[in-house]
């Protein structure tokens, strides 16, 4: 049959009708077209995927698809019920998470193993973060969380049988704890994100982070209480593992691994041949994501440093006031702990709230409202917390007051920032990027704050070492260092709001090309055949 035009005949290929295919002859009569290679760019290219629905396989096509796809069950659409089931799970485990970080902070531990512990425990998950990222965006979900979890549920009740007189064995054994943690909060926002999608996003995302200071705050409520009940903080890390371990099984009995991107349409979608250094460089290259994480850092940075000594410095303020002894024998007053935990919970829950209430009010009339709120809560706590730093040596109610409003804006930012994540990163790289971000922040931020602090204020006190007011003194002129770092903070949220627009706009651009079935660069004229099956 002659066609007019000399046509090389390939392998005919068959395509799904679901599919979106560049360069596409529709076949109501032959035809045939030049391709003088791909028009994709880089990212397209790389991010490109078939679309692995068993209902639209047609012929033996099927069998050359990428093996790395979601099986048949993980591109099940999941019910909503079970979507809210799996939050609560995993709401759950992200309070037990936190519970466990906070449970021995403030306590009548000696400061050296305090900050030692705690910067050891931040390092092992700053290591142990982008593994976790990586294998995250290639391999089960699932499976890799009850793994890190249960590595922490045995070094959990492992150190809470170790005394202060082994210290190092303790320290490492802290450090291990974060196996958990660095699985877990790397993964488990991905999975929510590939849940819901929109409003319904931020609200769960919400509902997520708002364990983040409830958890914290019950850590300092549950260790003093056992603490003071038993006469030895070893128990409450013994109370942790059993937690843990309900929260293990449900992860197993009740989370899925729904497949990467479900929530944007894209459920299909897979990586094609991408190293972990191109993802990187990818990130690296997204600005939003850099500036945010920047932000994050500092806001780490602040709320790493409050949380661990903000019991002792009021401990030691009012002792320099007289209105309590110093602690010289266990056990030793724990009320400022108590309270503390109270504050944190309640401003995290109100925090948390208000700001995913007001980003869900402003999105759709501000594109970058979401960077702005966090600067507002950046910008707005760094004189909450000076004042605060300020009438510790005059007023502990008033300095209590500082502290609630500043944790207030604060925990404005908590949901709002893992939302920020969520839509200017692709889906096939959320995991990467939020091992990245956690990496980075622990790294530079709450790894480190803690013992600058506690570094300072030692150093500070060689001066009068015997002097409970210089005590006090000391710390509360280290603590002076965290409003600067909030308003540095604030004005890295202020750059993520110059790029935000477009860095979600290019995210969604590459999401969607990413679907598309690409046709391989070649120079010889080619035929594309669609078949319908009825």
């Amino acid at each position: 049959m002659n066609l007019g035009v000399d046509t090389v005949w390939p392998t005919p290929q068959i395509v799904s009708p679901s599919s979106y295919v560049t360069f596409l002859v529709q076949i109501s009569g032959l035809g045939a077209m030049e391709t003088n290679g791909s028009v994709m760019d880089e990212e397209k290219t790389r991010l490109s995927s078939v679309s692995n629905e068993t209902s639209t396989r047609y012929g033996s096509i099927a069998d050359s698809l990428p093996t790395d796809e979601p099986s048949t069950a993980e591109t099940t659409v999941l019910s909503s019920r079970r979507s809210y089931i799996t939050v609560a799970v995993l709401c759950y485990v992200n309070l037990i998470n936190y519970m466990d970080r906070y449970t021995i902070a403030g306590e009548s531990l000696s400061a050296l193993l305090l900050k030692t512990a705690n910067t050891f425990f931040i390092c092992s998950f700053i290591i142990l973060a982008p593994i976790f990222g990586y294998l995250g965006d290639r391999y089960n979900r699932k499976f890799i969380m009850i793994g890190g979890l249960s590595v922490w549920v045995v070094m959990t009740l492992s150190s809470s049988f170790v005394t202060e007189s082994y210290f190092w064995l303790l320290v490492l054994l802290r450090a291990l704890v974060g196996t958990g943690e660095a699985s877990y909060s790397t993964i488990a926002p991905t999975i929510i994100g590939d849940l819901f999608s929109g409003a319904k996003r931020t609200v769960m995302i919400s509902a997520f982070y708002i364990f983040i200071p409830v958890g914290s705050g019950l850590g300092y409520i549950i260790g003093s209480s056992v603490a003071n009940a038993t006469g030895d903080w070893r128990w409450a890390l013994r109370l942790n593992p059993i937690l843990g371990s309900l929260g293990l099984f449900l992860l197993a009995v009740f989370c899925p691994n729904p497949p990467r991107g479900a929530s944007d349409g894209h459920g299909g979608s897979t990586i094609e041949h991408t190293s972990y250094l191109e993802d990187v460089k990818y990130l690296l290259k997204n600005k939003s994501f850099v500036w945010s994480s920047l932000g994050v850092t500092a806001m780490a940075f602040l709320t790493g440093a409050l949380a661990f000594w903000t019991p002792i410095f009021l401990s030691r303020a009012q002792v320099a006031q007289g209105i309590q002894p110093p602690c010289n024998t266990e056990p030793c007053d724990t009320s400022d702990s108590y309270i503390f935990g109270v504050v944190t919970v309640m401003t995290g829950i109100l925090g948390v709230s208000l700001g995913s209430t007001i980003s869900r009010k402003l999105r759709d009339r501000v594109p970058n409202a979401d960077p702005l709120i966090c600067a507002v809560g950046m910008l707005g706590s760094a004189p909450c917390f000076f004042a605060a730093i300020v009438l510790a040596s005059t007023s502990i109610p008033a300095t209590y007051v500082f502290i609630g409003i500043g944790e207030t804006l604060l925990s404005l930012n908590w949901a709002v920032l893992a939302d920020i994540l969520l839509y200017v990163v692709v889906p096939t790289r959320r995991a990467t990027a939020e091992a990245l971000q956690i990496m980075v922040c622990h790294l530079l931020g709450d790894a480190g704050s803690p013992y600058l602090l506690g570094s300072i204020s030692d150093a500070l006190r060689t001066y009068q070492p015997d002097s409970h007011t210089w005590s006090f003194r000391s710390l509360e002129y280290s603590f002076l260092l965290c409003p600067f770092v909030g308003v540095l903070g604030g004005l890295f949220f202020l750059m993520t709001a110059l790029y935000i627009t477009k860095d979600r706009k290019n995210a969604e651009l590459l999401t969607a090309d990413g679907e598309r079935a690409r046709l391989p660069p070649q120079t010889k004229t080619t035929l594309c055949f669609k078949f319908s099956i009825l």
